[in-house]
């Protein structure tokens, strides 16, 4: 490929974690607004949101093998396409108060961006091969930064009191234009070498990695700070109007203050991990994030609450992809263990929603949140096993999670 034609080819993979970060935070401003116009409780809100779970654990389960057969050209044009779809489909729901055609368009949004997500890792690990500059980090800072403009138009949205379903089928039409200027750039045939297993790496390895103590602790941290970002991504507008008093709009503002945390920790991210070990990175991340759950949760001063969501969101942003990172150095058979703390991961995008969701209906909303607190300061303490296995002290830990991620061929980050 030509220097421009890279240059094009990396501008589209920043516009698609662009367009999902945005498709994703304008259907979450919107939640409270939803939830109203569907008449449902907290918990049966939890199942509607489930929807969401359960079609990100499709998209990522079949994945791999789409990639390696398809290659992720039209992996990316599907996911995408599905991620549209979606929006317009929750918009639809809403004007029509029906909830399970809101479930139903967040199981379109969960598989398309599943799946297509995995396909744009694949490919932005090739640009870095190709390029021999990192990627990845922008990638899924550039998701974050979507999740900002989406939340602050949502947020805009509500005070003008503008229809959900009539600002959701807006945001669908701009991501139809993103996709069509946008898949042109991004060449066939990548990854249906790369996404194959390697010899050997089916059969006899997968027990061993169940197995790894180790990592089963690296997974228990993916676990911990999956669910902070999702309970956040799913609860956090609701949790602040229903649980501090806010109204929708200031609601939706304190989720803008989230996604620019997550934002800051995630461009920022490189320059922490080449200065201190992965461990530590990880111990702060975990220690912020507790830090700001336990304003949320235990604070009754509204100021207070809202900006404790800044240090919750610094704490959320690092912790999956580095805890990755650590999950492919832990040992033989990268793949696999990559691919286990992964699936770690989902369970928390999975059970975490209506788990939450039916103990806000029973005890209240910033209760509920006392179990993703207790999990987060759990990862503090198990983030010596995101250490690069025989280093000392941080000159072997260094790697910034994108360089790790060039050297195998899909990992999920979160965006």
């Amino acid at each position: 490929m030509t220097d421009r034609a890279v240059q094009r080819r990396r501008r589209a993979l920043y516009l698609f974690f662009f367009l999902n970060g945005i498709a994703m935070s304008s259907w979450v401003t919107r939640t409270p607004d939803i939830r109203d116009r569907l008449g449902v409780s907290t918990a049966q809100m939890g199942l509607v949101l489930f929807g969401l779970s359960v079609g990100s654990m499709t998209g990522i389960l079949c994945s791999g093998r789409l990639v390696s057969r398809f290659g992720t050209r039209p992996v990316t044009a599907v996911g995408t396409l599905l991620i549209v779809a979606s929006v317009a489909v929750v918009g639809a729901g809403s004007a029509l108060a029906s909830a399970p055609l809101v479930t139903a368009g967040l199981c379109l949004f969960g598989v398309g961006a599943g799946a297509g997500e995995v396909a744009i890792n694949v490919d932005g690990a090739d640009v870095e091969r190709i390029t021999g500059r990192p990627v990845l980090p922008t990638l899924h800072g550039c998701f974050s930064l979507g999740t900002v403009v989406g939340a602050l138009a949502g947020m805009a949205a509500t005070v003008a009191a503008f229809p959900a379903h009539w600002h959701l089928s807006a945001v669908a039409v701009v991501a139809a234009g993103i996709f069509t200027y946008a898949i042109g750039a991004v060449p066939a045939g990548t990854g249906i070498r790369a996404a194959l297993p390697a010899p050997g790496s089916a059969g006899p390895s997968k027990p061993q990695v169940w197995r790894d103590r180790r990592l089963l602790l690296i997974g228990a941290i993916v676990l911990a700070m999956a669910l902070a970002e999702g309970a956040a991504n799913d609860w956090l507008p609701l949790l602040m109007v229903d649980g501090h008093g806010l109204d929708a709009a200031a609601g939706s503002l304190v989720y803008v203050g989230f996604a620019a945390a997550m934002t800051l920790g995630r461009f920022g991210g490189t320059f922490f991990l080449s200065r201190h070990s992965r461990a530590t990175v990880v111990r702060a991340s975990a220690v912020s994030g507790a830090l700001g759950l336990c304003l949320v949760i235990f604070s009754d001063n509204t100021v207070v609450a809202a900006a404790a969501v800044l240090f919750w969101g610094l704490g959320a942003s690092l912790g999956f992809p580095v805890a990755l990172s650590a999950a492919g150095d832990s040992g033989p058979d990268e793949t696999a263990r990559v691919g286990l703390v992964a699936t770690i991961g989902y369970i928390a995008f999975l059970v975490g929603p209506p788990t939450l969701g039916f103990l806000g209906d029973h005890y209240g909303l910033r209760p509920a949140m006392v179990v993703v607190l207790a999990f987060v300061a759990a990862a503090a303490f198990a983030a010596p096993a995101a250490g690069t296995r025989g280093s000392r002290h941080h000159g072997a830990d260094t790697r910034a999670p994108a360089e790790h991620a060039a050297k195998r061929p899909a990992q999920r980050t979160e965006g």
